[in-house]
């Protein structure tokens, strides 16, 4: 039986963010099962959106990576990054591999408005932007024109907040971040004057965490703008609440009446946060030049949820740039099921499900925002990891895992290196690391990113 020195449990980790390293932390602290866990990322770089999703004027929350780093110095662990599973090494040869495969790759693709004009320039997905100034390989050679003095957000998350707030930070707080040194340039120059944040429903609806919807008003450049109108609360979004089943949506109702009852002081920038409206239409002659809202109202469903629904009524505000962070989608892997409707890998509790068939896949899981959706914060993805494999030790116990054809730490990286011979192991990535961290040393900044791959493994091999 797998799980003994002798014979580990060899376990195929997809994807090296939060999910995938609280996933292989697990495994490699079961009681009484050795594991062998194979780490695979498509970049020279771990940690996914904690290095290329969470905001730069955020360090306290990157620093999250100290755990997984303790992770990657147990016994039975093995990074292989610069490798893409469905490329590099299919589906089906992870499965003839190991013992089990866990699919945590996060939901990288944004949700669309399907509303006209959406694909004019000046029209972005807010993951563009957030990848590009937090240095993503993938997003360098995007050109966001800022000379509009207004930008609306569509979306009322964190990430639509971490949009607004940077396109506001002043250039001396950005040099102090690990923001890429364009990135910096471009938002330091740019002409944006008002951010305009705008949700479908209201202010008890919102989905920011208070931390970030707090940190609005310590803004160093820009006044927070409320409608004391807007954040006059319906019977039912009042009553939705009470008790103590829904702190965070109170607590940001008195944040943000807390907003409306400020002055403003006359800070050279503004953020406006606008509720009960949803984007119709973007117009403009070849580019964004306005966008056209609709006012909602909220009506109270007999499931007990609260939805934003039509007035009819419709206004138009100028702007030059539009972000919408409506929600993102996972992509499919070759062989995997996956439900297109929801962007996510059918599951019970991490056990990846045949939808055709409706049975469990033996051997195969998900963990993360592919196994459950977009939602939650970094600590999120520990329970929702201990959960998947939890089942993965169940099924080992009940004998459930076949034996794969080929178990051979050495077969399957050579396997790989055969097609991709620029693999990265941890080590790669410590030198990295160490290079980035030496080039912001003297600007007084935790790290200048490399932005190209070339960069990285060139780095990666010293």
């Amino acid at each position: 039986m797998a799980g003994t020195p002798d014979n580990p449990l060899r376990v195929a980790v997809v994807g090296s963010g939060p999910a995938g390293f609280y996933a292989t932390g697990h495994l490699l602290a079961a009681k009484d099962v050795t594991a062998s866990v194979d780490l695979y990322d498509r970049l020279p770089t771990p940690f996914g959106l904690v290095r290329a999703g969470v905001a730069p004027d955020h360090p306290k929350i990157k620093s999250v990576t100290k755990v997984y780093e303790k992770t990657a110095a147990r016994d039975g662990f093995r990074f292989l990054g610069n490798v893409e599973v469905g490329r590099d090494i299919t589906h089906a040869e992870l499965k003839e591999r190991y013992h089990a495969v866990i699919y945590a790759y996060g939901c990288e693709r944004d949700r669309h408005m399907g509303i006209e004009g959406e694909d004019l320039p000046g029209s972005w997905a807010a993951t563009e932007f957030v990848a590009w100034y937090n240095g993503h390989p993938d997003y360098q050679d995007l050109d966001f024109d800022l000379s509009a003095k207004r930008a609306v957000v569509i979306g009322n998350g964190n990430v639509a907040m971490d949009v607004a707030r940077m396109l506001v930070l002043p250039r001396e707080e950005l040099e102090g971040t690990d923001t890429t040194d364009a990135a910096i340039e471009a938002i330091a120059e740019s002409g944006v004057e008002e951010v305009v944040i705008v949700g479908r429903r209201g202010p008890a609806q919102a989905a920011f965490t208070n931390p970030e919807l707090r940190e609005l008003g310590e803004l160093t450049d820009a006044d927070v703008i409320v409608d004391p109108a807007e954040v006059e609360l319906d019977r039912h979004s009042a009553r939705s609440i009470e008790g103590d089943g829904e702190i965070t949506h109170r607590r940001n109702v008195e944040i943000l009446t807390g907003y409306a009852g400020r002055e403003p002081v006359g800070k050279p920038k503004r953020v406006v946060m606008r509720f009960l409206r949803s984007p119709v239409a973007i117009h403009g002659d070849g580019k964004v030049e306005s966008i056209e809202l609709v006012h909602n109202e909220l009506e109270h469903g007999g499931d007990g949820r609260i939805r934003a629904q039509s007035t009819g009524e419709r206004e138009t505000l100028e702007c030059g740039l539009v972000f919408r962070s409506i929600g993102y989608r996972g992509a499919p892997v070759e062989g995997v099921p996956f439900d297109d409707w929801h962007g996510t890998i059918p599951n019970q509790e991490g056990r990846i499900v045949d939808p055709s068939a409706q049975n469990v896949v033996p051997g195969e899981y998900v963990a993360g925002w592919v196994k459950r959706g977009p939602s939650g914060v970094i600590g999120t993805n520990k329970r929702d990891a201990q959960e998947t494999v939890e089942h993965v030790l169940d099924d080992l116990a009940e004998g459930r895992l076949a034996d794969p054809r080929d178990a051979d730490p050495d077969g399957v990286l050579a396997l790989v290196r055969e097609r991709q011979p620029d693999v990265v192991a941890y080590d790669g990535w410590e030198a990295i690391d160490a290079a980035e961290k030496a080039a912001g040393e003297p600007l007084g900044r935790p790290r200048v990113k490399f932005t190209r791959i070339e960069e990285m493994l060139a780095s990666s091999r010293t």
